[in-house]
């Protein structure tokens, strides 16, 4: 490691979120809710929560509906969807709704841009899953052109096409879009989930903040900085690792026997082995391996373990995210995932020692001051 960053890392959390069928939803969302609340009160800096439409697991179908109901709730914390599924949406109505999320959070909205791929998702809404990229892509140019331009708004594009110039009235004042809270807007990342990433190569160049999966090994989190600096370099900017956000599977208890223990069975090692069946009926594994000719059937729970799960006291832990950052180097954030509440205390506890212990325990390690 030879990077050195001269603020601390930072701490965040993301859920999907992931609960169990059997619990009924209203209960999941409250769960949820508490613990964006428990969140803010351990000093996590921002929380991101996932959009699915058809899961049963991954339940919240809008995360800014969510968002506005923490709102009140929170009083800091730094809120966002991960991601908006913009392939799902029509680009203009997502520039309104996060235009209006922004002013009722008074700017304390996070942004996440990218596709869907969830293939019932996609099959709802009559998407090729091929061309989620690109689909992407062209949302965020119409998000930006709406926030920053005025009427009238043309736009002609492969994937859409829509215009507002015949009602616009002047004196009516109508036929305007919102602009955001935050100028020109509030931050944006792209999450990454594989090699020679398309997302990243897009953050890259634009200057948007890189966000890397839980999913993979670090070894691909490495892969993923290098496309994001390489495409940054050649639009002439320079990374800042500052800005780079990497999430991790991590559970802490008062021993390594038994967060590991817990983890295999609780619902985190629940979460990773039905993502894996999820693989079994479509992509495979590979997303889940640091060798590519490693065989499916050997990237099973032992094999998580050791590399994408993180569990153990805060030593141990803090002795994985080491070795992790030798292969990664420096990032700017911590993202926990954060799973079903199957055991609410020890996942209460895990938290608390996520952020009173091993999180100035890690900012110690790599030589930079803790957070006040």
């Amino acid at each position: 490691m030879t990077e050195k960053m001269s603020s601390p890392i930072k701490y965040g959390m993301f859920i999907m979120p992931y609960h169990h069928p059997a619990k009924p939803l209203s209960q999941g969302y409250e769960e949820d809710i508490e613990l964006v609340v428990r969140a803010e009160e351990l000093g996590f800096e921002e929380f991101w929560i996932g959009e699915h439409h058809t899961m049963k697991y991954e339940t919240i179908v809008m995360p800014e509906i969510f968002i506005g109901r923490v709102l009140g709730e929170t009083k800091q914390i730094r809120l966002g969807p991960a991601p908006v599924c913009l392939n799902q949406h029509h680009p203009a109505h997502v520039a309104s709704r996060l235009a209006f999320l922004d002013h009722l959070s008074k700017g304390r909205l996070n942004l996440c841009f990218g596709n869907g791929s969830v293939t019932a998702d996609q099959e709802l809404y009559g998407l090729d899953p091929k061309l989620g990229g690109e689909m992407a892509r062209e949302a965020i140019d119409v998000i930006l052109m709406l926030w920053s331009s005025e009427p009238p708004y043309e736009h002609h594009g492969k994937h859409w096409q829509f215009q507002l110039k015949d009602n616009v009235d002047d004196e009516a004042l109508i036929g305007f879009i919102h602009k955001p809270y935050q100028q020109p807007h509030p931050p944006i990342s792209m999450p990454a989930m594989s090699r020679n990433s398309y997302s990243m190569k897009i953050a890259g160049e634009r200057g948007y903040q890189p966000f890397s999966h839980c999913l993979i090994t670090s070894n691909v989190v490495a892969d993923q900085w290098s496309n994001y600096a390489e495409a940054a370099q050649a639009s002439g900017r320079e990374p800042d690792r500052a800005d780079w956000k990497v999430c991790r599977s991590i559970f802490l208890a008062d021993s390594t026997e038994e967060a590991i223990r817990r983890a295999r069975s609780n619902s985190l090692g629940q979460n990773y082995e039905y993502i894996g069946r999820l693989f079994d009926k479509g992509l495979g594994r590979q997303i889940y391996k640091r060798d590519l000719d490693m065989p499916d059937s050997e990237c099973d729970l032992d094999f998580l373990m050791t590399e994408q799960i993180i569990a153990g006291d805060v030593d141990e832990v803090l002795r994985r995210l080491m070795l992790m950052i030798d292969d990664t180097g420096l990032f700017g954030t911590l993202v926990l995932m954060g799973y079903d509440f199957d055991d609410r205390q020890s996942w209460l506890r895990s938290m608390e020692l996520f952020a009173n212990e091993l999180m100035p325990a890690l900012n110690k390690a790599v030589g930079v001051p803790a957070m006040a």
